[in-house]
């Protein structure tokens, strides 16, 4: 339980110090908002599990889905509370985790992302940042790498799925109605992910 509180307290440091990045991102796309929504969400998020004595991580990750979900109601807020929320069921009765699990962990995250949103792969959004990485654990899980290497080379690998969100045409949010115009803006969602996962290298560290 320590790592997902550790993992949890990097969330909401690495959102908090990328507030005003992530809002001059999302002012060229979208509203403007989404570095205080997702500062608000992970530190309402880290908030809540803290000081928890649950010791099933599943429950614990689930409970901080829910506590995003009230903080931030908004489409990217209650998007990433979908997340946990689909990574806690998942994990239910986990009391220790192994690389596989972390690895599941993010899958899990990306499904209730993917299944809330309705939106998939190259549809320029938070998945193509997170996708490469889940992709990336699960052949460091089959490699055999230790923890530290499987984050550092998702961490690349959700950096790479970022870059690349310039050659995609949006397909959902406000983005979309530029349509062609759209491919050379870079995704702030995507760039959300990069976070996530830079939020795990922090925490193995």
């Amino acid at each position: 339980m320590d790592f997902i509180k550790e993992l949890f307290k990097q969330l909401q440091d690495i959102m908090q110090e990328n507030k005003d990045y992530l809002i001059d991102l999302d002012s060229v796309v979208g509203d403007g908002d989404l570095g205080l929504t997702m500062s608000d969400g992970f530190t309402a998020a880290y908030k809540k599990i803290k000081d928890t004595t649950e010791a099933d991580i599943g429950k614990t990750i689930y409970q901080a889905g829910k506590a995003m979900s009230t903080a931030v109601p908004s489409t990217m807020g209650t998007l990433m509370a979908s997340g946990l929320m689909e990574a806690g069921k998942n994990l239910k009765g986990k009391t220790e985790l192994d690389n596989s699990d972390i690895a599941l962990l993010f899958k899990s995250y990306f499904d209730g992302v993917a299944k809330r949103g309705k939106a998939k792969l190259g549809d320029k959004t938070f998945l193509d940042g997170l996708g490469p990485a889940v992709d990336s654990m699960n052949t460091s899980v089959s490699a055999g790498d230790d923890l530290k290497t499987m984050a550092t080379k998702a961490f690349e690998a959700a950096t790479k799925g970022f870059d690349d969100t310039t050659k995609m045409k949006a397909v959902h949010g406000r983005a979309a109605i530029r349509g062609e115009e759209s491919r050379s803006l870079q995704d702030p969602g995507a760039a959300v992910a990069t976070l996530i996962i830079k939020a795990l290298c922090n925490s193995v560290e």
